[in-house]
């Protein structure tokens, strides 16, 4: 049977985003759909925010570029959509989005490895302190709930991330934040790599879609 997503153009894309009722939108693993998890709000409780803007998808977009893994890679991390720990400092970060192929296709179970550095600079080189995968849903979209990394010696602030749609290559790379004055003297940082990021009530909420190469 022919995917009925497989021609979509850049417009009827975003507009079938619109129609998703967001009570189908969930996250894997939490317990708390992606409204509540960018809201910040407990599960079942009334959403009172708006979602923040997906940033646009165009027919034929470039594939998300490769970026070096670092020295500080652990595998086998839990599958779950929040790093957020009852001790944990430093101000809450929401980041979503989709993963799509080039022709704008949401790519449902991907698998997306997240890892960075805590508030102060330092990774959990023992332990699983802000490290995590997690599945894109069935519409493409994953969220993952954690604080804002740190800037330290040598980095502008990032996180690091593996993509891997079914059955196919992983993408390794790292998201960057805006306005950081940082990137102008980070030597691994890309323009292309920044996600849109917004204050929310209780932190900041960013954006990126990842876009694969998938045969």
């Amino acid at each position: 049977m022919e995917n009925p997503t497989k021609n979509w153009t850049r417009r009827s894309f975003l507009w079938r985003l619109l129609t998703i009722p967001p009570v189908f939108i969930l996250a894997a693993c939490s317990g708390r759909t992606l409204e509540e998890i960018l809201s910040g709000m407990r599960p079942g409780s009334a959403v009172t925010q708006s979602l923040p803007p997906t940033p646009a998808c165009d027919d034929g977009d470039n594939v998300t570029i490769a970026q070096t893994e670092g020295p500080y890679y652990t595998p086998d991390t839990p599958e779950r959509t929040s790093f957020i720990e009852p001790d944990m400092n430093g101000t809450k970060l929401v980041v979503s989005g989709y993963v799509l192929s080039t022709d704008c296709t949401p790519i449902p179970r991907a698998l997306l490895d997240f890892w960075h550095c805590d508030d102060a600079g330092v990774y959990d080189n023992v332990g699983y302190r802000l490290r995590g995968h997690q599945f894109t849903d069935e519409n493409g979209r994953y969220a993952l709930e954690t604080i804002l990394p740190a800037v330290y010696s040598g980095r502008t602030r990032h996180i690091h991330v593996k993509a891997q749609a079914p059955n196919q290559p992983v993408l390794t790379s790292q998201l960057y934040f805006p306005g950081e004055p940082a990137n102008l003297t980070d030597n691994i940082y890309r323009p292309e790599l920044e996600m849109a990021v917004q204050d929310s009530e209780d932190g900041k909420l960013a954006t990126f879609n990842f876009v694969l190469n998938v045969t």
